[in-house]
């Protein structure tokens, strides 16, 4: 690729900070932040972004209809399938992969921060 024509790389500073709060509606009795930082970028297939969850009595549930994979970034999640059993602690600096089709519960017993990139459009988030 000419260096002239490619893309500058893209750097956006606190995007963790403030992310919209996830719909009570959709996620009830949970508080769970999440918001894109990058919307399928110059094209790319991928989005990206912030989630971050405090704690609650209810697990917060959510349905992949898409691949995604998430860094932890602080605090600790419980991942729960409860359609294959599996139950998992994510920490700090652990990478995620979600099948796409996963139903995963997330819980947390204090607070969690993750970094994500999925294969999807943007309006799937």
């Amino acid at each position: 690729m000419n260096i002239a024509t490619q893309a500058p790389f893209k750097v956006t500073a606190d995007a963790w900070k403030n992310l919209p709060k996830m719909p009570d509606e959709e996620y009830p009795g949970t508080e769970g932040f999440i918001g894109d930082v990058y919307e399928n970028p110059d094209g790319s297939v991928m989005c990206s972004g912030f989630f971050e969850l405090k704690h609650t009595d209810e697990p917060l549930l959510y349905e992949y209809k898409y691949d995604e994979m998430k860094v932890v970034l602080e605090g600790e999640f419980l991942l729960e399938n409860k359609e294959t059993g599996q139950t998992v602690v994510a920490r700090a600096k652990d990478a995620i992969f979600f099948p796409k089709g996963s139903k995963i519960y997330f819980s947390t017993p204090s607070y969690a921060l993750a970094f994500y990139t999925g294969h999807r459009d943007a309006g799937l988030l």
